[in-house]
């Protein structure tokens, strides 16, 4: 594995050649992950959690039957939202309850589509995990499964940690870079927020 060419700012630091003008130097993931195998395998990762946001959009858009019956799909007048959150138990079902409405369903589907194709395409990583993290734990506290006996295995961690936790790494090892648009947004976009 080769190095990564440096130059020296007038400082006499030493810095990487590959210079975005309006955010300063972009880094890429080879000088965050140094191993190739582990590049690919968070690359992996990141299109598995990325299909499975895809597939959920697709599924609840069209009935697939997967996890949504064709009766309940959204082009079949489904509330792929307000169903979940008005079937809301534990201490924080009234609060979800309170807030269903037709824009829950609106800004769920565009959650699940934008975090979806953010990851499949490699791009946008940090907006895509930070949305996801605040779509997974409103999922999570709407079926807070502590205090819940029969319907969970584990009483305080379940299925969205393991999501969340996933996006923020692809997101922070900047996993785009691999089999990904990461490089070309990371050029264009630089290192800020929306990288």
């Amino acid at each position: 594995m080769g190095t990564i060419p440096r130059d020296t700012n007038t400082q006499g630091t030493a810095t990487t050649s590959r210079h975005d003008p309006s955010k300063g130097v972009v880094t890429f993931q080879e000088e965050i992950v140094r191993s190739s195998l582990a590049r690919k395998f968070l690359a992996g990762l990141r299109i598995v959690l990325g299909f499975t946001f895809l597939w959920a959009f697709i599924d609840k858009v069209f009935g697939l039957g997967y996890m949504t019956p064709a009766a309940r799909a959204w082009v079949n007048g489904g509330k792929p939202a307000q169903g979940f959150m008005k079937s809301a138990e534990g201490p924080f079902a009234s609060f979800f309850k309170n807030i269903a409405g037709p824009w829950a369903d609106w800004l769920f589907m565009a959650g699940l589509l934008g975090i979806g194709v953010a990851l499949l395409a490699g791009a946008g990583l940090k907006i895509a995990a930070w949305s996801a993290a605040v779509l997974l734990a409103l999922m999570y506290l709407a079926e807070f499964p502590l205090g819940t006996t029969g319907a969970y295995t584990n009483p305080l961690f379940d299925s969205h940690w393991i999501e969340a936790l996933g996006i923020a790494v692809v997101a922070t090892t900047l996993a785009g870079d691999t089999w990904g648009l990461g490089k070309w947004w990371g050029r264009h976009v630089g290192n800020g927020f929306l990288r």
